[in-house]
C-alpha cells in the first residue's frame, strides 16, 4: 500500500510538470502520445532490471498475449506524433491561406464547436494565427515564415542547443539513432543540431563500435542567462531521479555522514523576522559556496588527466518560497 502510494503521489506531482511545461511560452506540445511513450519505456526499464515479460504483464494487469501484442503495436507506431485538434486546425489555415469562422467551424463540426473556438482563440494568442474583423465574419491567416521566424527569434531557439548538451552530459555517449529517439524530434533537425555542436566543440564524437557515437564532457549554463532553461529544468530533474535512484540501493537508513542522500528543510518565516534575510538568502549563499569549489575542482583537473574511473558528484539544490495564507484577490 505505502509503495503504490508513493507511486500515484510521485506521478500526480510528474503530470503537473509536464502540464505546465506543455503550455510554457504560449507553446501548446502535442500530448496525444505521451501515454503510450510511458507504458514502453516502462516496459523497457523493467526489462533492463532483469523483471521477465510475464511478471511485468501482470504488474500492468494484462495477460501475456495481450501484453506483448500492446508493446508490438506501441512499438511500431512510437516514431508517429499523435495528432490534436489544435494542429489540424492551425494545418488548416494554413492550407486555406486566409479562412473565415463559419468555414473554420463547417471544416470541423463533427468536433465540439466550443472546442473548436477555443483553438482559434488559443492559436492567435499564441500569434501562430492572426485574426480580423467580429463574430462570424472573423477571418484568419497563419503567421508566415518571417512571422514565425521572429517568433522564434523572440523565443529563444537556442535553447535546443542547450538541452541536447544536457541530454548528451547526463546519459551515456550515444548514437545519433538514440539522440533522436530521446529527443522525439525530426531526425534532420537533430543531426543538424548535433553537426552544430560539433563544430563549435560543445559536444564530441566517440568511437564505440559501429555507428559514432556523441558525448558532452561539460554543462555549465550561466547564472543569468536568457536561453537553456530547459536543458536546467532537465539537469535539476535529472540530478533529483538520480540522487532518489542511488538512495533507494542502498538499504540502511540516512545518516550526517552520508555521501549519497538527500535533505529537505522547510522553514517559516514573515516580514519583520530578524532571520528572514538569512532564510531566503540559502540558495544565493550555497549557490556561491559551490561555484568556487567548482572552480578550483576545475582548475586543478586542467592541468591533470581525467581518469578513466573516477567519481561524478551531482548536487542538487532547489529553494522555492511559497506565500501561505495570502488570498487572492478578485
Amino acid at each position: 500500500m505505502t509503495v503504490e502510494l508513493l507511486i500515484h503521489a510521485i506521478v500526480r506531482q510528474t503530470t503537473i510538470l509536464i502540464a505546465q511545461l506543455a503550455t510554457t511560452r504560449g507553446v501548446r506540445a502535442p500530448l496525444a502520445q505521451i501515454a503510450n511513450q510511458v507504458f514502453i519505456d516502462l516496459v523497457r526499464e523493467l526489462e533492463r532490471q532483469g523483471v521477465s515479460r510475464k511478471v511485468s504483464a501482470d504488474m500492468f494487469g494484462l495477460g501475456l498475449r495481450t501484453y506483448r501484442r500492446k508493446i508490438q503495436r506501441l512499438s511500431e507506431s512510437s516514431t508517429e506524433r499523435g495528432r490534436s485538434l489544435w494542429e489540424v486546425v492551425l494545418e488548416y489555415i494554413k492550407e486555406r491561406g486566409l479562412v473565415n469562422r463559419l468555414e473554420v467551424l463547417a471544416r470541423f463540426s463533427s468536433d465540439d464547436e466550443a472546442q473548436v473556438r477555443a483553438v482559434l482563440f488559443d492559436l492567435c494568442e499564441s500569434q501562430l494565427v492572426f485574426s480580423s474583423g467580429t463574430g462570424t465574419r472573423t477571418s484568419y491567416r497563419a503567421a508566415s515564415a518571417e512571422e514565425l521566424a521572429e517568433l522564434q527569434r523572440t523565443r529563444g531557439t537556442e535553447g535546443e542547443e542547450e538541452l541536447l548538451v544536457a541530454l548528451l552530459y547526463r546519459e551515456e555517449p550515444l548514437t545519433l539513432k538514440e539522440i533522436t529517439g530521446l529527443a522525439q524530434s525530426d531526425p534532420a533537425q537533430i543531426e543538424e543540431c548535433v553537426e552544430r555542436l560539433l563544430a563549435s566543440g560543445r559536444i564530441e564524437c566517440v568511437d564505440q563500435g559501429d555507428e559514432p557515437r556523441y558525448r558532452a564532457r561539460a554543462l555549465v549554463i550561466p547564472l543569468g542567462s536568457t536561453v537553456g532553461w530547459e536543458a536546467a529544468v532537465f539537469d535539476h530533474f535529472k540530478a533529483l531521479v538520480t540522487t532518489v535512484l542511488c538512495r533507494l540501493r542502498e538499504s540502511r537508513t540516512a545518516s550526517l555522514e552520508d555521501l549519497v542522500g538527500g535533505s529537505t528543510y522547510t522553514i517559516d518565516v514573515w516580514q519583520g523576522h530578524p532571520l528572514q534575510a538569512e532564510v531566503t538568502g540559502s540558495l544565493s549563499r550555497i549557490r556561491e559556496m559551490l561555484s568556487e569549489l567548482r572552480s578550483r575542482v576545475v582548475d586543478f583537473n586542467e592541468t591533470h588527466e581525467l581518469p578513466e574511473h573516477h567519481t561524478r558528484a551531482v548536487i542538487y539544490v532547489g529553494q522555492c518560497l511559497i506565500q501561505e495564507g495570502h488570498e487572492e484577490a478578485d
